[in-house]
């Protein structure tokens, strides 16, 4: 046995109300919002344009990219591990950018995040069920 309580016919109390609350109001409208947006080509509009910066910076100011690393890590952390959440990839791929790797290195990591991220969000006919 664990040593763990079961409490079968436990109540559920003020914080759980005020927990399921806030999970009411925040997550499950920002989760049906990144669906539509997932389904609408938007996320894929949204990583396409953070790519093609990204690869304008590689190609035009690469001190771009050194400023965008500052500046995420000069965020409280909190927000981020919110940039982090939200735009993976990307970040990701400043985090391989600033690393000491071979440049051959990065630039293949890179363009596989980007290609990776892309196919993704890539937005997908919705398929329709056979009665």
């Amino acid at each position: 046995m664990s040593g763990l309580s079961v409490q079968p016919d436990r109540r559920p109390g003020a914080l759980d109300h005020a927990i399921g609350s806030l999970v009411d109001r925040t997550v499950v409208p920002l989760g049906r919002a990144i669906g539509y947006a997932a389904d609408h080509g938007y996320l894929f509009l949204t990583f396409a344009m953070l790519w093609l910066a990204f690869g304008v910076a590689i190609l035009a100011n690469q001190g771009s990219l050194d400023s965008a690393w500052a500046w995420i890590g000069g965020l409280p952390l909190v927000l981020q591990g919110v940039a982090w959440l939200l735009f993976l990839p990307v970040v990701g791929g400043l985090w391989v950018w600033e690393s000491g790797w071979p440049m051959i290195a990065k630039l293949m990591i890179v363009v596989s995040l980007a290609g990776w991220s892309l196919l993704v969000f890539l937005p997908r006919r919705p398929t329709v069920e056979p009665r």
